[in-house]
């Protein structure tokens, strides 16, 4: 650093202002003593890296690790704190892709081929999995699937089945699905589902087309497994007898917000909590074990000291810290430990700690070792949206409470002026937060989900008292004591709270312009937000404001013109772009995937405009360009068939090996299973006066999630 002042003093020299020289070396020489808030960004770099890699790395990545504290060690030397600072953050970032690649391959596990022909499977109910589109899902253990040897079975399988004929965790079941591989990204470049079901075990997708019955196993599973389950059971008993207190609407919500399972969720109050930008509440994060943590804290605090005996005897504050790591510990199982729960409770146990060593509980260092323990523990989260939001939205929070105003304390001021100054510092202060929180994590929001909801600020200031003095911990209590038939009182108190704010969330979103969808931005431009934030918030000084546009990236940053058509993963379904939006060819068909690629565009769908004619062999473009023809069949068509098919088409999709006779498609580009098997999802793109197909999987590189043995 010495070096750069003297750099400095010689520009003033030069006629450059002493007085704006020595402010900007002050200001760097400040961020010194913080080089250890930037630790976990280049560790999360690193990892972010090698998630972001065409190809599989070096094998032996880790080696680079040797240099990397050789250089430390050789900085440490020179006692200069520039090349020091230097060196550590380098090395934090080979030690984060090195984490990565250790986790890659710690984690692999069998993934299935894709399969056209149902085959029966037999195993462990390990949990009751968040519903999709179609139904109800299972995760399943499997200890058979059709005539695959036990060295080629996946660790983990998630079937969807029949709603009423879901069996709870720890049952054994026999049931008929057609499996396949975890599906990839609904269209180039979106987010890979495929990479999270790697990481989390999954290696098979499916529907039971014969529903599962209960059979014995005959042999005992594994104890591992059989303690998982059992908790699971536990969580699953927890989340009926809530339904059965509360109903299926307000205890399904209850459900989701105590133990994760968000099986009674209907759609409806999934649009009406995500467009009123409410959507948090439900999934269990760092809002819920802040609560849970800090209601027990604060409890226990105020208990022990109003016990005189405990007071003279204890230190109240640690043992109070000590009671919300242990309710912190204790709802993380309840909530079934999800990805997002481990890293809230990690982040909670870290500031618990810090009061039991004597340290500031909420400080960014504090969170900067929380971060870095969650990335060392699973590398995978720096790509994972609820990771992103949740550190910067805690990050963000924790910078504003540094720099929030301490208010003075007058002496003899009467109490109902008192009264009304502490109600505007505190709607000051929930406002601030909101709006805080709600900067912080908008670019994830536009990014990964495409929408952003115009009045969450005034949803969010509405319910945060409800949720936090009442619904999380009447809820706490309630799932507490209801095991010994005491949660019921709890559990109605909740309910309501629960019923207010689904009001709350009707009323919001039903306003005017209350959801707007916003088409992604190139993929360069997240990180740049995200690092402008961080800038924004790690940076000490004037100069942190440099960070501003760069945190604007997704919303600023110049969109490309949207493609001409979109082909889904498979070829069932496809659509073209009209000036009114998105026209499906099949609308209601992989409904997940047709929502995820319009928004993901900001395209609508377009039910006005007759683009398609469909029959239940073929569907075709009515008109425009490129002309597109899609075989329902499985089968070789009839030539009648395949004289529609081919027809002025441009592009034919087709669901059959067999191939068009010869001349009949020869002005048409031909796309069948094995080209939808290696390249996925597909869009067209406009090029010069023609087009082109880009594929997914092209775009995915050669990476373990992405290799699946051909068909």
């Amino acid at each position: 650093m010495a070096s750069l002042a003297d750099h400095l003093e010689a520009r003033a020299s030069k006629g450059v202002s002493p007085g704006f020289l020595s402010r900007l070396s002050a200001e760097v020489e400040a961020q010194a003593a913080r080089w250890f808030l930037w630790a976990p960004v280049a560790f999360g770099g690193g990892c972010a890296l090698y998630m972001a890699l065409p190809d599989e790395p070096w094998r032996w990545l880790g080696l680079l690790l040797a240099p990397a504290v050789a250089a430390v060690l050789g900085a440490a030397r020179l006692g200069r704190r520039a090349p020091l600072i230097f060196a550590l953050l380098t090395a934090f970032f080979v030690a984060g892709a090195t984490a990565a690649q250790w986790r890659t391959a710690r984690v692999a596990a069998p993934v299935l081929a894709a399969e056209a022909t149902p085959a029966r499977v037999e195993g462990w109910v390990v949990d009751v999995a968040s519903p999709g589109a179609a139904g109800a899902r299972l995760l399943i253990a499997p200890t058979r699937i059709g005539q695959l040897a036990a060295e080629e079975l996946p660790d983990r399988l998630r079937v969807t089945v029949d709603p009423a004929r879901v069996h709870g965790p720890g049952t054994a079941v026999r049931l008929t699905a057609i499996l396949n591989p975890p599906p990839g990204p609904a269209s180039p470049g979106s987010y890979d589902f495929a990479r999270d079901a790697f990481f989390e075990r999954i290696g098979g997708v499916g529907f039971a087309v014969r529903e599962p019955e209960l059979i014995d196993l005959g042999r005992a599973e594994p104890y591992g497994l059989r303690l998982l389950m059992r908790v699971n059971a536990f969580r699953w008993s927890m989340s009926q007898r809530i339904l059965a207190r509360l109903g299926p609407r307000e205890g399904g919500v209850a459900a989701a917000m105590t133990t994760g399972h968000e099986a009674w969720l209907d759609r409806e109050t999934l649009d009406v909590m995500r467009d009123s930008g409410l959507a948090h509440v439900l999934s269990i994060s760092g809002l819920h074990m802040a609560v849970v943590g800090g209601f027990v804290f604060f409890a226990v605090r105020a208990a022990l000291a109003a016990w005189e005996w405990a007071a003279l005897r204890v230190n109240v504050k640690k043992a109070a810290a000590l009671a919300g790591l242990a309710a912190v510990s204790a709802y993380l199982v309840i909530s079934g430990s999800p990805a997002p729960a481990e890293r809230a409770a990690i982040t909670a146990s870290v500031a618990f700690l810090a009061i039991l060593l004597d340290r500031r509980a909420l400080s960014l260092r504090s969170l900067a070792i929380a971060a870095l323990i969650v990335l060392a523990v699973q590398p995978e989260a720096v790509v994972q949206p609820g990771f992103q939001m949740s550190f910067a939205a805690t990050t963000a929070l924790i910078a504003l409470a540094e720099r929030w105003p301490k208010p003075t304390r007058e002496i003899d001021v009467p109490w109902p002026i008192r009264v009304v100054q502490g109600a505007g510092s505190w709607i000051a202060l929930s406002a601030a937060i909101s709006f805080i929180a709600g900067v912080a994590t908008g670019p994830f929001a536009v990014q990964h989900f495409n929408r952003m909801a115009s009045y969450g600020l005034a949803a969010n200031l509405l319910t945060a008292p409800l949720s936090t003095l009442v619904i999380m911990p009447a809820l706490a209590l309630g799932a507490v004591l209801e095991p010994v038939g005491l949660g019921g009182p709890f559990l109605w108190a909740a309910g309501r709270g629960i019923a207010v704010m689904l009001w709350v969330a009707e009323t919001v979103a039903g306003w005017p312009g209350a959801v707007r969808t916003i088409s992604s931005a190139p993929s360069v431009a997240l990180p740049t937000a995200f690092l402008g934030l961080l800038w924004l918030f790690l940076w000490e000084g004037r100069l942190r404001w440099l960070g501003a546009p760069f945190a604007a990236a997704v919303l600023l940053w110049p969109r490309a013109e949207p493609p001409v058509g979109w082909i889904a993963a498979g070829g069932a379904n496809a659509a073209i772009v009209s000036p009114a939006g998105a026209a499906f060819a099949r609308p209601g068909r992989q409904a997940f995937a047709t929502e995820l690629w319009a928004r993901r565009r900001g395209l609508v769908a377009d039910t006005r405009t007759r683009a398609w004619a469909c029959n239940r062999q073929l569907c075709r473009t009515l008109k425009g360009r490129p002309m597109i023809a899609i075989g329902s069949m499985k089968k070789a068509p009839k030539p009648s068939t395949w004289r529609a098919l081919c027809r002025d088409a441009d592009l034919v999709i087709l669901r059959t090996r067999a191939l068009p006779p010869s001349g009949l498609c020869r002005r048409a580009l031909v796309l069948g299973p094995d080209a939808f098997a290696a390249g996925g999802s597909a869009e067209i793109v406009r090029e010069g006066a023609g087009w082109r197909v880009v594929w997914a999987n092209a775009l995915r590189g050669d990476r373990p999630w992405t290799r699946r043995t051909p068909p």
